[in-house]
């Protein structure tokens, strides 16, 4: 407290100095001048005309000392201006430990660095302030280990400090990448009134290392139960707080509730906004114990004195100990342990309000935190929808929103002015990267691609594309992030995304497994001439064949391709697992056609087309694997699209590993019988919509 208590030694001190000379002043001032023993009025000349005393000389010394009246004033204004300099720039407070300390108190720090990565916000009750004292010294502690988290923990820190007006003083539970880091970072950085204590997170392992635990943090994860323990005993009271967290308000204010705690609440948190403790999220989940929904563990307030009091190391450890005999391990790291202590001992806890931690992951319900922003139509559609259907979350993701980023990265084109551009459609996710490269060698006109990823991976992504020189030289391909949310590869949401969000008047929808012939944009510009798709409903087939060598030498020619046909390096695709996928493209023909021949539409139908911008979408009921393309061709028939093979064109199916919507499909019944009741569904719909025409569908289906 010797900082906090010389500020306020300071404090006083120019206070006094306010209150005392003007006081002394006017006290010498209205008493008079002593000349010769005797008082001077300072009385106006008008209210004595019969004083003897009034002269030339008594005139000049009134004057001398308004002047010095003034001088006073002056330097009281002075002093007040530094008083509030001062004030504002409180040192921080000192708390004696064994570990490292930083000191930030001088320098006034880089403004733009504080602005940098913040989500602002207005104080949870604006205009109102905080009811902590001035120069009171906020305590702060943070878990964090290896590069990613000492990146995360700055935005953290940056975020607090855009809103402070509070000393701070950070206790960072680290390992020695992150000591590394942050040390330099905080010397340099030089922010005022902050004050950085490091501990050795290494030497608190031996604590926690006996808990078995998935959760991605690893030994880390479990850190904050060992706080009370770790931090300097005399400090009463700290926010611990995840990395991940980013603040909107003054910290103060969290602080604050501090004052609210009654009895013996020693904990404050906010309750769990996602389902995970109710153990409904998939069939056979069992979370550890928990009060309701649970807490979630991302902002905890620790009133540290009383939880020394009341044995929580005895405590947490006997809970532990009792429930790893049934559950083996924490899938949510000191989470469950949290919840498992609360279980038992609810008067623990202080709820803290939910926009407090605000959470916005999965399977949360954060929205409940914003009263004016609730998607009510979503809310309609979610709520007519039978939660005990088997197929529920197949039907739910057809309205799930996915946060969408439009050209993560630098896009520019501009469409040839003969209105023949095609555009190649795709969409992928992480382990399908590879293939980026190699299209954009085959393909050298523009792409659409929509990615589905997750945050991280984004991240990874950006560093893959930026060590790319073959990527980075490209600037007509456009790359749409769709971030990850729910369990299910949402195929069509994604080519939606990558349709819609293309710049020429025509499209080619392939997938991204598929390497082009080489020339074939520019054969496929002529073919939207030679066969006037600008004025017709033409669907363009381009022929697929596959090859299961990851080493191909890519045929360059038709003759060269019917010759690794013959010697069966390459085949038809999918011949061997899904013929009817292909079949009607009638590769027996294809061999030896020279110009476009038509084709009808068969049950199954799936080739890959080249098509107007204007075609119709692919419907978003069908999810992972197994007929989101067979539905779409199919309402290309509906609509009377005329189904075209071009005799020159070919494309060639790249080998790689089965996806997990494909092994989803092979290994779980319940995952088929959902996709077959979703066809059923599918051509009612389409019964309904196109009518009578549309009964050849249900007639083929049951044919087939």
């Amino acid at each position: 407290m010797l900082g906090i208590c010389r500020g306020r030694r300071k404090f006083l001190a120019a206070s006094l100095t306010i209150l005392f000379v003007p006081a002394i002043t006017w006290i010498y001032l209205f008493s008079g001048s002593f000349e010769d023993g005797k008082p001077v009025s300072l009385s106006p000349p008008e209210s004595q005309p019969h004083s003897p005393r009034y002269t030339a000389s008594s005139q000049r010394e009134r004057e001398s000392l308004e002047v010095r009246v003034r001088e006073v004033e002056e330097e009281n204004r002075v002093l007040r201006k530094q008083l509030s300099l001062a004030q504002s720039r409180g040192p921080a407070q000192r708390h004696g430990n064994r570990s490292k300390t930083y000191s930030m108190e001088e320098g006034t720090g880089d403004s733009e660095s504080l602005r940098a990565g913040i989500v602002a916000g207005n104080s949870s009750e604006c205009g109102q302030q905080p009811a902590v004292e001035k120069c009171e010294t906020i305590h702060v502690a943070i878990v964090c280990a290896g590069y990613n988290a000492s990146r995360d923990v700055v935005t953290l820190v940056k975020s607090v400090l855009f809103h402070r007006r509070n000393p701070l003083h950070f206790h960072l539970i680290a390992d020695a990448i992150a000591k590394q880091i942050l040390a330099t970072l905080f010397q340099t950085w030089m922010v005022p009134a902050v004050r950085i204590d490091f501990y050795d997170a290494d030497e608190l392992k031996s604590e926690v290392s006996w808990i078995p635990n998935k959760h991605y943090s690893g030994i880390y994860g479990l850190m904050k139960l060992v706080l009370t323990k770790t931090l300097p005993s005399n400090l009463e009271r700290v926010i611990v707080l995840d990395t991940d967290i980013t603040f909107a308000t003054d910290i103060a204010e969290l602080w604050a509730v501090f004052h609210k705690f009654k009895g013996q609440q020693v904990l404050g948190l906010v309750e769990n906004q996602s389902d995970w403790y109710l153990g409904n999220l998939w069939k056979n989940h069992r979370p550890w114990p928990a009060l309701g929904r649970g807490y979630n563990t991302g902002v905890i307030l620790l009133l540290l004195d009383k939880l020394r009091k009341m044995k929580w190391e005895q405590m947490w450890r006997l809970t532990a100990e009792r429930e790893l005999m049934s559950m083996l391990s924490t899938s949510l790291a000191d989470q469950d342990i949290f919840n498992a202590v609360i279980k038992q001992n609810p008067f623990l806890v202080y709820q803290l309000p939910c926009f407090w931690n605000v959470q916005l992951s999965d399977h949360t319900r954060s929205e409940q935190c914003y009263r004016d922003v609730s998607d009510l139509k979503l809310q309609k559609q979610l709520s007519e929808l039978d939660e005990d259907d088997l197929c529920y979350e197949f039907r739910r993701e057809r309205f799930t929103v996915h946060r969408t980023h439009l050209y993560f990265l630098h896009y520019e084109y501009e469409p040839a002015s003969d209105s023949t551009d095609v555009t190649l459609v795709a969409q992928l996710s992480m382990d399908r990267l590879q293939m980026l490269e190699a299209i954009c060698k085959h393909w050298e006109g523009p792409i659409s691609l929509a990615l589905y990823l997750s945050d991280a991976e984004a991240q990874q992504f950006l560093r893959y594309a930026q060590g790319s020189e073959v990527l980075m030289s490209r600037h007509n391909v456009g790359y749409h992030i769709v971030y990850k949310e729910g369990q299910f590869y949402p195929v069509n949401l994604l080519r939606n995304v990558a349709m819609k969000h293309i710049s020429t008047p025509y499209m080619f929808l392939s997938d991204i497994d598929f390497l082009p012939m080489y020339g074939l944009y520019e054969y496929l510009r002529k073919s939207v001439i030679q066969l006037d798709l600008a004025n017709t409903k033409k669907a363009l087939i381009v022929p697929a064949f596959e090859t299961l060598r990851y080493r191909l030498s890519f045929p360059k020619s038709k003759a060269e391709l019917l010759s690794m046909l013959d010697m069966g390096t390459l085949f038809t695709f999918r011949y061997h697992v899904w013929t009817k996928g292909h079949a009607p493209t009638n590769f027996a023909k294809w061999r030896t056609a020279t110009t476009p021949y038509r084709v009808e539409w068969e049950a199954d139908f799936e080739p890959y087309v080249v098509v107007r911008k204007d075609c119709p979408e692919y419907d978003r009921r069908f999810v992972g694997f197994g007929w989101n393309k067979v539905a779409h061709i199919m309402e290309l028939d509906a609509q009377e699209y005329e189904f075209t093979v071009l005799p020159n064109a070919y494309m060639i199916h790249m080998p790689h590993a089965p996806s997990f919507d494909i092994t989803k499909f092979r290994s779980n019944k319940q995952y088929r019988i959902c996709l077959k009741t979703l066809k059923e569904e599918f051509q009612q719909d389409m019964s309904r919509h196109y009518g009578f025409a549309a009964l050849k569908y249900l007639t083929a289906e049951n044919n087939s």
